[in-house]
């Protein structure tokens, strides 16, 4: 499946909420936190590739997922295949027993509206907040037209770029992104 996604930053929750809301935002998923865990090989193969594998704990389930490298384009789009697994804690150790290692671990309080036929999350990050469109690239430019924003405002980093770029700009050393 092909991912095709921006986020936009927001100087609070309730603004990115409002901006949602007044765009016809309908909630489809309540407020929940996510926890997610990157793993890679010990040589950084996947990172290089500029790919990614992440187990994430949401309270409903838990998601393995790859994401391929960006293609080129206005919007973030990648390779993204991603399947439920029945046991976080066994995912897991299995990904280490595989080789894997965990580099970087982010929480984010997550809140999912349909928005026309994109989906916007209202995230709150440690970092900040951020609303994401996944759509295609049609649908994400509509929707970010009804949130105010153009294209200039669209962010294509991961949350794992932003919060390094963060970090960087505040001369604090990067652990993990957590409350």
């Amino acid at each position: 499946m092909l991912e095709q996604e921006v986020k936009l930053v927001f100087e609070s929750v309730e603004a990115a909420r409002r901006a949602v809301l007044n765009a016809g935002g309908r909630l489809v998923v309540s407020r929940r936190l996510l926890v997610d865990t990157l793993f890679d090989t010990p040589d950084q193969r996947l990172r290089q590739g500029r790919c990614a594998l992440r187990l994430r704990r949401d309270e409903a389930a838990t998601i393995l997922t790859f994401k391929g490298p960006i293609q080129p384009g206005i919007v973030k789009s990648r390779e993204e295949i991603e399947t439920k697994v029945g046991n976080a804690d066994a995912a897991d150790a299995l990904l280490r027993a595989l080789g894997f290692r965990r580099w970087f671990r982010y929480e984010k309080y997550r809140e999912e509206y349909d928005v026309g036929s994109a989906r916007a999350t209202v995230d709150e990050t440690p970092i900040g907040a951020f609303v994401e469109i996944e759509a295609d690239p049609a649908e994400i430019e509509r929707a970010v037209t009804l949130l105010g924003r153009t294209r200039a405002d669209y962010r294509l980093e991961s949350y794992a770029r932003l919060y390094f770029r963060w970090c960087e700009e505040r001369g604090i050393t990067p652990g993990d992104m957590t409350f």
